[in-house]
């Protein structure tokens, strides 16, 4: 077996190169360079805008960018980007909020709007010592970042509070500078990033220089943002009497279908395997927010995951109740979100998702985002519980299909027509097309 051949210095080659060099492990390289460079924007100054967001950028990767209407939120209306490449996920959503909106519409408070960072420190010294000059440390601490603190500070946030924690009972010597920030409208993990490190120097100068310990007792290391952030929460609720649930589906009237809607959010949250496909419907809304304004989904997925989990076992998002003839369901949500700096600031389609949601501001735009993460999940129980959640999904899945048997328009037409009333899967759709293109 030869030793695989590493590449030195791939970082330095111009993006011509990186192409071509790519290209070369393909079956065409000449076609495969040919549709790499056919995604470049036309605007040379976007495209270099686009290449500086992240490292080795060869083009760009397009996901469709969509709009759901009709979204109401507290009484105010929205028209909410979506940015996703899933079937149906837009029109599940836009459905929701069509449906709700003669009902009251969705409901949403942010309840807290806290974010954490740590130091993560090894201590072998006396720790109640450390903890007795806490007090002294943390004013040192919190001066050593007045210059960061000050914009932040004067718009109303900067660090709201600092504690030190034992973690002794997991990890031997482990102990954590924990400090919580308010970053206002900032999705702010730079700003906390660039804190949790003067604090981790500031820790060992102290521990040096103020006589009270021995040098050698601390260790540290790490400082960090942390993306689990229980105080950054957000509660989304839609509600209404349960007879104006009566023309959901034909088939049940709307208290056979509260009572069976219920039962499906029960078994979300007693089965895990449930609840990871109930949950994953919740961020096909919220991550498709996330996206079009710019935040960071993987972070807001990971934090919403650990908040399912926070008893110990990995439950439902959402939680509903019926009672006095009322249907109440609800999603509460830790979502850190953000609409200054990063992405939000420089994407040219970041900026537009924002002016189109009328310039929210933080605590606004996890309304919104929270609300999109209800509304789908809204629409994948109400399928799954009535129809199916089969037939709506391929029939917005049909042109996908048909795009994969190139199509033409007319054929397209046809096929369109043809499945309004037939069920729609990937065999029957190549049988249909066979059959139309051997004139049957």
């Amino acid at each position: 077996m030869t030793e695989p051949k590493l590449i030195s210095g791939f970082s330095k080659l111009s993006k011509e190169q990186k192409i071509n060099l790519v290209a070369s492990g393909s079956n065409n390289p000449e076609a495969t360079a040919s549709v790499l460079k056919s995604f470049w924007n036309e605007d040379p100054a976007i495209q270099k805008l686009f290449d500086e967001f992240s490292e080795n950028t060869l083009t760009n990767y397009y996901f469709p960018y969509g709009i759901a209407p009709n979204v109401m939120i507290n009484g105010k209306m929205y028209m909410v980007p979506m940015v996703i490449e899933e079937s149906s996920v837009i029109a599940a959503a836009s459905n929701s909020a069509k449906y709700w909106a003669s009902r009251g519409g969705f409901h949403s408070r942010v309840i807290s709007a806290v974010k954490i960072g740590q130091v993560h420190f090894i201590w072998d010294g006396d720790f109640e010592l450390l903890k007795k000059h806490f007090p002294q440390l943390r004013l040192l601490l919190l001066a050593r970042t007045g210059m960061i603190t000050a914009n932040m500070e004067s718009r109303g946030g900067g660090v709201l509070d600092m504690e030190l924690v034992d973690m002794t009972g997991e990890l031997e010597g482990y102990y954590q500078l924990k400090v919580k920030f308010d970053t206002r409208d900032s999705m702010g993990a730079n700003f906390i990033n660039s804190c949790l490190e003067e604090y981790a120097a500031g820790l060992r100068e102290f521990v040096q220089e103020s006589g009270y310990f021995t040098p050698g007792n601390l260790n540290i290391i790490m400082s960090i943002l942390s993306n689990y952030t229980p105080e950054c929460l957000v509660k989304t609720w839609v509600e209404c009497d349960l007879n104006e649930l009566d023309n959901i589906d034909g088939s049940m009237s709307g208290e056979a279908f509260a009572w069976k809607f219920e039962k499906a959010v029960q078994i979300a949250n007693i089965d895990v395997h449930r609840a990871a496909t109930h949950n994953k419907g919740i961020f096909n809304g919220i991550d498709s927010v996330a996206l079009a304004t710019g935040n960071d989904f993987r972070a807001l997925e990971a934090c919403g995951h650990a908040w399912a989990a926070r008893s110990g076992k990995y439950r439902s998002l959402t939680e509903i109740r019926i009672e006095n003839g009322r249907f109440h369901y609800s999603l509460t949500i830790p979502l850190a979100i953000g609409t200054v700096g990063g992405l939000t600031s420089l994407h040219p389609m970041a900026k537009i998702s924002l002016q189109l949601l009328q310039n929210p501001g933080a605590t606004e735009l996890m309304q919104i985002a929270s609300t999109m993460g209800l509304a789908n999940n809204f629409s994948a129980l109400k399928s799954l519980t009535t129809k199916g959640i089969q037939l709506g999904h391929m029939k917005m899945h049909l042109l996908n299909i048909l795009n994969i048997y190139k199509a033409t328009e007319e054929e397209k037409k046809e096929a369109v027509e043809y499945f309004k009333s037939h069920k729609v899967s990937h065999n029957l759709v190549a049988s249909f097309m066979h059959s139309l293109r051997n004139g049957k």
